[in-house]
């Protein structure tokens, strides 16, 4: 597997050259916003939009574009580049949710966005604009929203500020009404197969679709279900189901040994989410009228949507209280179970 490198340092951008099109229109126009805020679903490219941005911002919006090139597009070769991915650029902060401590929630901090605005007021050190990147907005909680929005109400000049959220609607609505929102969608087929053959050259054509229809036009998704067995997981959530609504004990205990084999928790997680998702599809097609799976018998809908909402807080609780993750399945699918 070819590991993409951190979105701070990312040349290449698939699937949404017409957002970034549009950006590059804006701000040549002489008209470009003071913020942007890119929404989309997790790993769907937002952060390297933003990144890819502020770049080229900070590069004095240079205009041309060379073939075969995404839009604002900045060369790996070029100093500036490699400022921007060190984080050497005087003209240039950025903010994310810190690690947190095991069980702790994953915030940022008010005292991080003051920080922010002060950096914001002063002149830019090499001539241009001044560049804010804040990565999942909606981690910042209601203090540190409202001394953002002060920011925003008042801005500099030639400060721009680019945020990118998963969950647009967590933050307050004074804060979504003054930035300008793109939104981001799944990558179409194509651009999700010459991502996957980059960073997966040694998987099978078959392998990389399968992978692509899990991760829903999710480079990001496509990566992190890689590491996390994902194209195993999916056949384990297969084959469990298929045995709904009594699946045998014996096979409920060695479902369970092969989920918590590795110590990271890898499997763990990803077996949860592609079970969530499953379900989720079924019943988002079941509501539509359409074919329902046969495991779905035997219940309500509304039943199999509080199924779906406890596995995903015991997931969670396992996770972040250090749980034992074996109980934890035996737990969850036997709650699955009739």
């Amino acid at each position: 597997m070819s590991l993409p490198p951190e979105p701070r340092a990312n040349p290449a951008l698939y699937g949404h050259d017409h957002t970034a099109g549009a950006l590059r229109e804006s701000a040549l126009s002489g008209r470009m916003h003071h913020g942007w805020m890119f929404t989309g679903p997790q790993g769907v490219g937002k952060a390297t939009l933003a990144w890819r941005y502020a770049r080229w911002m900070l590069a004095g919006m240079p205009p041309g574009l060379p073939a075969g090139e995404a839009p604002l597009f900045v060369p790996p070769a070029d100093p500036l580049f490699a400022r921007v991915a060190a984080g050497a650029h005087a003209d240039l902060r950025s903010l994310s949710p810190n690690t947190g401590e095991k069980g702790k929630k994953v915030i940022i901090r008010v005292e991080e966005v003051r920080e922010l605005t002060r950096f914001l007021a002063m002149t830019p050190a090499e001539g241009g604009w001044r560049v804010v990147v804040v990565e999942e907005m909606e981690a910042m909680n209601e203090q540190a929203q409202n001394a953002l929005l002060k920011t925003l109400e008042e801005p500099p000049p030639r400060a721009v500020l680019v945020l990118t959220a998963s969950a647009p609607d967590r933050l307050l609505p004074t804060i979504r009404s003054r930035i300008r929102r793109l939104d981001l969608f799944p990558l179409q087929a194509g651009a999700m197969d010459t991502v996957l053959a980059r960073w997966l050259p040694d998987m099978s054509g078959d392998d990389r679709a399968a992978l692509a229809g899990l991760a829903a036009g999710s480079p990001g998704r496509a990566l992190s279900l890689v590491e996390g067995e994902g194209l195993a997981m999916a056949r384990e959530v297969e084959g469990f189901l298929a045995r709904l609504p009594r699946p045998d004990a014996r096979e409920l205990h060695a479902l369970a040994d092969r989920l918590t084999s590795r110590r990271d928790g890898g499997a763990f997680n990803t077996f949860f989410a592609l079970l969530r998702d499953t379900i989720a599809g079924a019943l988002r097609r079941a509501a539509r009228g359409e074919e329902m799976a046969p495991w779905l018998a035997g219940r309500g809908l509304a039943e199999w949507a509080g199924l779906w909402d406890m596995l995903g807080r015991l997931a969670d609780e396992t996770d972040a209280l250090n749980l034992d993750r074996r109980q934890a399945v035996l737990t969850g699918l036997s709650r699955l179970s009739v």
